[in-house]
């Protein structure tokens, strides 16, 4: 799944910002923290947070098939 964020990001932003992601398994939830620039949160984040959403549903199809959660945070860099 983080290269699914991974990959999903990358094509949102441009190929020069550089994007770190961190996973951590907390009680059955995976954690993606996502180290974001600034300047970039904004397009991450979307209009009224519809961007961000999109990408947690994506990421909650294929977490449905391992039996797992999801959470995404994001966090300036």
């Amino acid at each position: 799944m983080k290269e699914i964020l991974a990959f999903i990001l990358k094509n949102i932003l441009e190929d020069s910002v550089k994007i770190k992601i961190e996973e951590e398994d907390v009680d059955g939830v995976v954690v993606f923290k996502t180290f974001v620039p600034k300047d970039k949160m904004g397009i991450v984040i979307g209009k009224g947070g519809r961007t961000i959403n999109s990408i947690k549903n994506i990421l909650k199809i294929r977490a449905a098939k391992e039996e797992k959660r999801i959470e995404i945070e994001l966090i300036e860099s």
